[in-house]
């Protein structure tokens, strides 16, 4: 299974809450982008799965669009996930070839470097709007393959 991770696209500072953060005019462009990024390359992943946390549903939600799919909103993968919720989360779609899934910083770093074995927590950055790629055999930590990391800025 490829997942795919992709950290929301650039957010407002302030909002009513931290939950509320929408996407700032450049996060809206920067999350088309990665979606269109994804639809000239064939990257099709066949599920998306989201934070339900304004800025991480925009985004999911605009590259579902550009994309035709459908985008499942998850509570785990609200700030302060679990490199655990994922791969048991991850195991109810395991017929799937690949999951997006959108999200946060740091989760996202911890959990792509627990999946591909690297002994620091937080060893990836993984920028706002950058769209990275592991390749698992089996969902188990240090299975995973890095098959690449692309910030925005370079799509």
């Amino acid at each position: 299974m490829t997942i795919y991770f992709l950290r929301h696209a650039e957010a407002e500072d302030l909002a009513e809450s931290d939950f509320d953060r929408k996407l700032t005019p450049r996060g809206l462009q920067q999350a088309a982008k990665v979606g269109k990024f994804c639809a000239s390359h064939g990257i099709m992943p066949t599920v998306i799965l989201s934070s339900p946390v304004t800025r991480a549903k925009q985004t999911a939600e605009i590259v579902a669009e550009i994309l035709g799919l459908e985008v499942t909103m998850q509570g785990w993968l609200a700030c302060g996930m679990e490199t655990s919720t994922l791969l048991s989360s991850l195991a109810a779609h395991k017929g799937s070839d690949s999951v997006l899934v959108v999200g946060h910083e740091p989760d996202f770093g911890i959990a792509i470097g627990d999946l591909v074995g690297t002994s620091e927590p937080c060893a990836i950055l993984v920028k706002k709007a950058s769209f990275t790629a592991v390749e698992a055999s089996w969902l188990e930590l240090g299975a995973g393959q890095l098959q690449f990391s692309i910030p925005c800025s370079l799509m």
